[in-house]
């Protein structure tokens, strides 16, 4: 018998859109608004493959079929939409598929959504015993680990404050701190590490590397592809609901680098219900003409394309550029001095042009990402859109002065803008002269 921890028979998972243009939504087979709402979900359950086909109805998943073995940890990726949550969400018995059938064999922990379970007018001290019996914990269990949790977050000095309190990162170091101490056989984990700050995530990801090696089975879903190579030796692509590759995960990412390049210089269709969205993130020469070479001395312009359905103060955007290991190499913002922002008053479609100085980039391959977010009432930032990983681009080493000087091209970023001065009058030893 297969020593499998998750096999997945034929998976499918189909959702029938909201009509209302006012709230539109993907139900399936939980959380009801009305009587019709459930029988139609039955009806798609009962006869899903002629459902499909009509408007309305979407398949998040798709005849998905794997196993992954005891011990194991296996990176899913995708772009948004392709299904990974749903995957989890499956997995976890947050909701159940369409047709098809899964397996699971071990306890399982999920950390889908960090937080769920907390309440705000709770001490710190009470939502960790509260979020953790939620987790499936027992207070015995939470008790032992209590001390393990609170140096974990970092927050200490704030656990018998109304969590009402606290920032929003505060909040989700708490949480990501007793999801973290779960001790299931099977840990089912969504995005943990896009919470905290760089040093928080930095935590996170070590954590993980621990439980991967204390022989559980992990499913990690990350849009962080240089985490998921780092953690997962084997790795699934979903693209539309299906599985298209599972293997190796160098393979897997290659695979998904390639179809996002090769769909790249297409926008992506409105999607008008989002507050602001990402259509297209290219690097061009400084006329807009897409150009995807260029020489470690000469500039390179990106352009981004944004809709935004609604306007709001604290809109900022952000570029990142991603090594060829998908490292971040450097992130730059529209902020200003003033604190303004490029973002426009009037909803529409902009397009916004990023210049990266001559001479900043080591030749190399390199790729693009682009977020935009909006402060909530003067506090923290809320992510609207984001694209990790697209727009490949190489500068070239085309032998200028600096490529003569740089025999062994040392790190990734250059600059020639970095100030340098000299201290004189320091003297090293007896007799030694003054440089002025």
């Amino acid at each position: 018998m297969s020593n499998f921890a998750v096999r997945a028979d034929g998976l499918s998972k189909l959702y029938r859109i909201q009509a209302s243009t006012r709230d539109r939504k993907l139900t399936g087979g939980m959380g009801y608004e009305s009587i019709s709402s459930a029988i139609g979900d039955l009806v798609a359950s009962t006869f899903g493959k002629k459902q499909a086909g009509r408007s309305g109805a979407i398949w998040a998943l798709r005849d998905v079929t794997f196993d992954i073995q005891h011990g194991e940890p296996v990176g899913i990726i995708g772009d948004n939409g392709a299904g990974k949550t749903t995957l989890l969400k499956v997995l976890a018995r947050i909701t159940a598929p369409t047709e098809g059938s899964v397996r699971m064999r071990g306890r399982v922990g999920s950390l889908l959504e960090v937080g769920t379970g907390f309440h705000l007018e709770l001490t710190g001290r009470e939502n960790v015993y509260l979020n953790g019996a939620v987790l499936g914990m027992r207070r015995s269990e939470i008790t032992r680990k209590f001390d393990a949790i609170v140096d974990f977050s970092g927050v200490e000095e704030f656990m018998d404050t109304p969590l009402k309190f606290y920032s929003s990162g505060m909040r989700t170091r708490l949480a990501f701190s007793v999801a973290a101490h779960l001790e299931p056989e099977i840990l089912l984990v969504d995005e943990v590490l896009a919470v905290g700050d760089v040093a928080f995530q930095n935590k996170c990801l070590n954590k993980m590397q621990e439980v991967a090696t204390q022989g559980r089975t992990v499913l990690f879903v990350s849009h962080n592809l240089g985490a998921v190579k780092a953690l997962c030796p084997r790795c699934m692509l979903l693209e539309h609901g299906r599985l298209k590759f599972m293997g190796e995960t160098a393979a897997a990412l290659d695979q998904y680098l390639q179809s996002r390049e090769a769909d790249s210089p297409e926008d992506a269709a409105i999607q008008s219900w989002k507050e602001a969205q990402i259509l297209n993130v290219r690097t061009c020469d400084s006329e807009g003409a897409m150009l995807k070479r260029f020489p470690h001395d000469g500039a390179i312009h990106v352009r981004t394309k944004l809709y935004f359905s609604t306007i709001g103060f604290g809109t900022h955007l952000t570029l990142k550029i991603y090594g060829s290991n998908l490292e971040t190499v450097l992130a730059t913002h529209d902020f200003e001095p003033a604190g303004n922002s490029l973002v426009p008053s009037i909803p529409g479609t902009y397009e916004f042009e990023t210049r990266l100085p001559a001479g900043l980039l080591a030749p190399g391959k390199y790729y693009l990402g682009a977020q935009v977010s909006r402060q909530r009432q003067g506090k923290s930032f809320r992510l609207l859109d984001k694209l990790d990983h697209v727009g490949e681009f190489d500068v070239y080493d085309n032998g200028s002065l600096l490529s003569q000087f740089n025999v062994r091209w040392q790190g990734l970023v250059h600059s020639s803008d970095i100030t340098w001065s000299r201290l004189d009058g320091i003297a090293h030893s007896k007799g030694s002269r003054r440089h002025g």
